[in-house]
């Protein structure tokens, strides 16, 4: 079974993440902060994380570049999904390594989209 982790401090958001990701079979973990996801990240191998990027702690481009830094996670694609929604917000978000952008708020149709487009990458 593919399995997601979702890192976003807000709890609606991560259950909303949950409720569409798990209507496709995708099994969910969630963390609310990208240290909380690093700890995770120390237990499983998700398919793919989802992560916002204003969080408490360690933000989502911190967490990015700790993935993709990591030999044991480099290879796991990161999709950045913020309101953040500046042309700028998305460049700064490929920099940091994210393999896709999804600004919230998001239509559950795009979103189920996004994510089988990256487990097939």
């Amino acid at each position: 079974m593919v399995k997601i982790l979702i890192v976003d401090d807000s709890s609606s958001l991560r259950e909303t993440f949950s409720e569409i990701l798990s209507s496709i079979k995708i099994e969910v973990l969630t963390a609310t902060n990208g240290s909380e996801a690093v700890k995770l990240l120390g237990k499983y191998t998700p398919d793919l994380v989802i992560t916002d990027l204003i969080m408490p702690e360690m933000n989502g481009y911190e967490l990015c570049r700790w993935v993709k830094n990591n030999p044991s996670t480099k290879e796991i694609p990161v999709l950045m999904c913020s309101t953040k929604s500046e042309e700028f917000d998305r460049y700064w978000g490929m920099k940091q390594g994210a393999d896709a952008y999804l600004t919230k708020p998001f239509q559950a149709a795009e979103l189920i989209s996004t994510v089988k487009n990256m487990l097939k990458a």
